[in-house]
């Protein structure tokens, strides 16, 4: 450890009153080490050095929040307009291992809104072409794309290990799935849902009740996106703000919105806080 922070100071530069190190010495450094890149970077952020990709990162999570970052390792179930989102941006956050749950291939239809969906990828499974996407976006990360269907016989292994599982689903039977297992295992769940131009998230830590406890009852297994679809930019924004909540579950910076819902409306631009 202590040859690797020596090479790191001896290819760090020094701006704006911080010592930053580019991705070609990073890379360097880790093919000449036979190490992973995400440990090299892990290294220099130890050492008081921010590799340049995450430097703007910095000011508002600080060198402990992206190390918080960087260990981490997010499930994130569901890869179509939600999921392809979050999973994007977490990747270029740095959130170090990502786990991406989907059985589903691209179909013409989802070309409106799924980030990852393209005219040369429809037929291909969601996570395959998430997995690629991200390999060129952040080569440090480590991807696990599992092409299947959250369900419970399934769920436990699938989301073990996981410090943190964001909902990106689109049917109410899987997102009971989902929250009755990472009760069970002890995952935070980040929820988001959209239709039309609405959107919700929510933030549900270990023992803290659920959507369904809160209705008390049978909930529809679709909402009203059955109707209304939902353009490109209702994923986009709902998705922004999932990623947002599970950095500040990560890294312990600010508020979550525990045992809340966060009502978002594009038509009228409110936003309301809800208490569940």
């Amino acid at each position: 450890m202590e040859d690797l922070a020596q090479a790191l100071l001896k290819g760090c530069t020094k701006e704006k009153d911080r010592q930053v190190v580019s991705l070609d010495v990073c890379k360097a450094i880790a093919e000449e080490k036979g190490i992973p890149l995400r440990d090299v970077e892990l290294a220099a952020l130890n050492a008081g050095i921010v590799p340049k990709r995450y430097e703007r990162n910095i000011g508002t999570l600080g060198i402990t929040g992206q190390i918080d970052l960087l260990r981490s390792r997010v499930a994130v179930v569901g890869c179509g307009g939600l999921g392809g989102w979050i999973a994007e941006v977490l990747g270029r956050v740095g959130v170090g291992e990502l786990l991406i749950i989907d059985g589903d291939s691209f179909s013409e239809s989802n070309l409106n809104r799924q980030l990852f969906c393209t005219e040369k990828s429809l037929g291909l499974p969601k996570v395959q072409a998430a997995a690629e996407r991200l390999a060129v976006i952040n080569s440090a990360l480590t991807v696990v794309p599992m092409n299947v269907l959250l369900t419970e016989e399934n769920a436990d292994r699938l989301l073990g290990g996981a410090n943190l599982a964001i909902d990106a689903l689109d049917n109410n039977s899987s997102r009971k799935v989902l929250f009755e297992a990472c009760r069970r295992l002890g995952i935070p769940v980040v929820h988001g849902a959209i239709g039309g131009l609405s959107g919700e998230v929510g933030t549900v830590f270990p023992g803290d009740p659920t959507l369904f406890d809160a209705l008390k009852g049978d909930v529809p297994d679709r909402g009203i996106e059955t109707v209304l679809g939902n353009p490109s930019f209702t994923p986009a924004v709902t998705a922004a703000l999932q990623v947002a909540e599970a950095v500040k579950v990560i890294t312990g910076i600010g508020t979550p919105l525990r045992a809340s819902l966060l009502w978002i409306d594009l038509e009228e631009m409110e936003f309301q806080k809800l208490r569940l």
